[in-house]
């Protein structure tokens, strides 16, 4: 699934969550979901209430700590982070790579056997090929999340000492960062004081002392953290000679060289995730019961910048930084001192779309951010979304369940049922040849106002099975008019049909003939 042209932020491998109901049963919210989302793009997710969408953008965000698979995030350095299970991953390595091995061997064994047969036989060993392929990929993944090819490197000590090295020089890092990020505050806070005394004519000698002193400590953390930086680049120029001479051995191929260079979201520790929280924001769905009613528009969007360390609360920087953001999203700055409830609706998303923005981050999750809006509304709503994304170079998840706002916004599509995705493609490749019958039914069932279309909405019949207990082999099938005995007992593969255009379905090729 991987784009050659486009730089990979959030990479989603085998994502689950669980929910506990008693009595050792579970809500399979999110059943395996893989995914790649790209800079710069608006990933549209569809799909009826109750599928998974709203419980997938916040797993990813790890607001739900995800069950099972891992969601590596590339914005930025591994270094910045520093987390735990970095330097704890070659501690259980060896037993690791084992396992993968094995797990390995056991599939391609299968699989031999399995493409020599045909007819009923091949269909009655199915469901075991894909069971081992998905041990296999799972025991993959457990290796390569962090080095990649290096798990056929033969002087494996040497590069665990080589990690534990560049973990230790990593956490003094984020350490300093965080020193420097306060020092910051305080010459930023200090030269504002100076331009405002400057402008009133107020003495300036105190402030240009303290300046002085901040600038100089400051030099001093810069200087540190260059020095670390240099420690940091010489272990990693070591680890990437190694990894150069794994390129020549003869175990080495592209099944262990999958792409490890990120932070996986889901390993980290809550104090870790904190660092991230600036990058990785949501916009809700609900914008009257998401803004807290006792605090005025000012704190609410200054609240994360205050958290976060961009100033310091009541300093006078935030109050400009507040109105800058409250301009960029449509607010008139004499807004700064109202209440929620003295807004309308619109206008109460726009207030939760500048608390997101606030803080500039990378990656926002529209969680149904219009459809608690008219429909006019709605228009203003994706157009300022819009605008925003091209001036901060946002990337964005916007979750829906109306198929006519996500063709709008969304340069790729997934089509979401029952926890699982059965379609994904760019947005024009799925409305122009949709290859999954629950695509096509959603597509069926958009109203239109054009006489030469010749069609009626078509309403597709029947709820969604329980995430309890779903059903055997296709989960579509309880619903699907194209179904058949396969469907009931062999869950469909995930395959690219078309050019970056994936589905999971026994009939999709017939469909798409």
């Amino acid at each position: 699934m991987e784009n050659k042209e486009k730089k990979l932020l959030l990479q989603i491998r085998n994502l689950k969550q669980y929910f506990p109901v008693g009595k050792g049963r579970f809500v399979r919210a999110n059943d395996g979901i893989t995914l790649d989302i790209y800079e710069g793009e608006t990933f549209g997710l569809v799909g009826e209430s109750g599928c998974g969408k709203s419980t997938l953008g916040r797993s990813i965000l790890q607001l739900y700590k995800q069950t099972d698979g891992r969601t590596m995030y590339f914005g930025r350095p591994i270094d910045e982070i520093a987390p735990k299970y970095a330097y704890e991953t070659f501690r259980t390595l060896s037993k690791r790579r084992e396992k993968m091995h094995a797990a390995k061997a056991k599939y391609d064994a299968f699989r031999a056997e399995y493409d020599k047969l045909e007819g009923q036989a091949r269909y009655a060993k199915h469901a075991e090929m894909v069971h081992l392929r998905k041990e296999a990929n799972d025991a993959r993944l457990d290796v390569t999340t962090l080095i990649g090819g290096l798990i056929v490197h033969p002087n494996l000590p040497a590069l665990e000492q080589l990690f534990c090295e560049q973990y230790k020089y990593s956490k003094e890092l984020s350490v300093a960062v965080e020193k420097r990020g306060d020092l910051q505050l305080d010459v930023d806070d200090l030269t504002f004081a100076l331009e405002k005394a400057n402008k009133e004519s107020k003495p300036t000698e105190k402030i240009v002392a303290k300046l002085a002193k901040a600038k100089s400590r400051l030099d001093e953390d810069n200087k540190a953290i260059a020095e670390i930086h240099a420690k940091i680049d010489g272990v990693s120029a070591k680890i990437k000679a190694m990894r150069d001479e794994c390129v020549n051995l003869p175990n080495y191929d592209e099944y262990e060289a999958e792409h490890s260079e990120g932070i996986d979201l889901a390993r980290l520790r809550y104090s870790e995730v904190r660092k991230l929280r600036s990058d990785l924001q949501l916009i809700f769905q609900d914008p009257y019961s998401s803004l807290n009613p006792r605090m005025t528009v000012g704190q609410i969007i200054g609240e994360g910048m205050v958290a976060h360390k961009f100033f310091r609360k009541n300093d006078e920087r935030m109050q400009e930084g507040v109105i800058k953001v409250m301009e960029e999203c449509g607010l008139a700055p004499y807004f700064l001192h109202r209440y929620p409830h003295q807004f309308s609706g619109g206008q109460r998303q726009r207030i939760g779309i500048a608390r997101s923005l606030a803080l500039r981050p990378k990656f926002v999750v529209c969680d149904e951010a219009v459809s608690a809006l008219d429909v006019s509304i709605q228009a203003q709503i994706i157009n300022l979304l819009q605008d925003l994304k091209e001036k901060q170079h946002l990337t964005y998840l916007f979750i829906t369940h109306d198929l006519s706002v996500v063709k709008y916004i969304s340069d790729r599509i997934g089509v979401m049922y029952l926890g699982n995705m059965v379609e994904l493609g760019d947005s024009d490749e799925i409305f122009a040849h949709p290859l999954h019958p629950y695509t096509e039914a959603l597509l069926n069932a958009i109203p239109t106002t054009d006489e030469n279309a010749n069609k009626n909405p078509e309403i597709l019949e029947g709820d969604i099975p329980s995430p309890v207990n779903p059903p055997k082999g296709c989960k579509f099938h309880t619903r699907c008019k194209y179904c058949t005995e396969i469907c009931t007992q062999v869950q469909p593969e995930w395959e690219e049909i078309r050019p970056n255009h994936f589905v999971a379905c026994h009939h999709m090729l017939e469909k798409a003939e």
